[in-house]
């Protein structure tokens, strides 16, 4: 699997050619190979829709003795860029929620603890159940079709990904309306959904960064008889649009993890099962922020070396971030961070 389309000027095929390029190399040269592969979130025909274009995509489980982690970024897995991340907890077991359709969004469902299953029918009397159970496998629900999440076990996670803001007029939350829907679209029905609250990620002077600068935001907590749930958008309570969620799950209790700063990167952390504790250090001061409800969020800006300690058994760390993967964003080594904020 290639992250770019076949572009012959990408390819050096020559031996000698290639260690000229990389003596040459302080860092990686892309070619200008045009990547037609940006996603600009999939339109989906209700009447043509079907079960089958519901499907498991499996991630990568990076394993680690002190715990695993799975990422998911923008124009890279699933066909569309976050604008929402919202999960469930709190689920009495055997439970049923979710029992609606979208006309524009579409989502990425994923199990980051426990179990349970998604059923999907597209109103033209075909149904397909998908279980899900496994932190590092999601599911992909194109819209115009109606799901319902059920029989979930104690204490799971339901994280979705959205590829929308929340907008009311979205939802088809009657099947009997759903139906109608689908009978009645020669196409996909437009839906106006507010976007203009994108941020163009903060730029902040990473040297000059205190732990003072990262802030406990009190997110929503929409509370319910079957479950709670926590949404967090683009443009909304945190100051960064969302380019890469990952968390972190399997982690022994009482483990460490995570000692390492960004130059440029925004994080919110949040406990979404479990807890653990913070280690914030900006080369002057230290702070611990203990972290053990889903809905608190720690603000993390750039210039800040960070460690996660003190996790408890079972705990699910979830990482919402500013930017994609970049490894030259990272400082790992504590000398480097030292420099930095020289």
């Amino acid at each position: 699997l290639a992250s770019t389309p076949y572009h012959e000027s990408d390819y050096i095929r020559n031996q000698d050619e290639f260690r000229i390029f990389a003596s040459e190399s302080n860092q990686l040269n892309t070619a200008s190979a045009s990547n037609n592969l940006q996603y600009a979130n999939a339109v989906y025909n209700p009447k043509t829709t079907t079960v089958h274009d519901c499907k498991t995509i499996e991630l990568d489980k990076n394993h680690r003795d002190k715990g695993n982690i799975t990422v998911v970024e923008n124009g890279a897995i699933v066909p569309f860029d976050i604008n929402r991340v919202y999960y469930l907890y709190d689920v009495p077991g055997g439970e049923t929620r979710g029992g609606h359709a979208f006309r524009e969004q579409q989502e990425f469902i994923v199990a980051m603890s426990g179990s349970f299953d998604v059923v999907i029918d597209t109103g033209k009397g075909r149904k397909k159940k998908f279980q899900l159970n496994r932190s590092y496998i999601g599911l992909y629900v194109p819209a115009g079709c109606w799901r319902q999440m059920l029989n979930f076990s104690t204490n799971s996670i339901a994280l979705v990904l959205a590829s929308t803001h929340y907008h009311k007029s979205d939802y088809i939350r009657s099947f009997e309306d759903f139906c109608t829907f689908v009978v009645k679209s020669e196409k996909t029905q437009s839906v106006t959904i507010p976007n203009n609250n994108h941020y163009s990620n903060p730029a902040i002077d990473a040297t000059k960064t205190s732990v003072h600068d990262c802030k406990i935001i009190e997110l929503d907590k929409n509370h319910r008889d079957k479950g709670n749930i926590t949404v967090v958008e683009n443009g909304g309570i945190v100051p960064f649009d969302i380019n890469r969620v990952y968390y972190l799950y399997d982690v022994p209790g009482g483990e460490e993890r995570g000692g390492h700063a960004h130059k440029e990167l925004y994080q919110l952390i949040i406990a979404a099962g479990g807890s653990f504790d913070v280690v914030l250090d900006d080369g002057n001061e230290k702070r611990t922020v203990h972290l053990n409800r889903p809905y608190q969020g720690l603000k993390v800006v750039p210039g800040i070396w960070r460690e996660l300690i003190n996790f408890s058994s079972g705990s699910c760390l979830l990482v919402m971030a500013s930017h994609r993967y970049d490894e030259k964003d990272y400082l790992r080594k504590y000398e480097e961070f030292e420099d930095l904020k020289m």
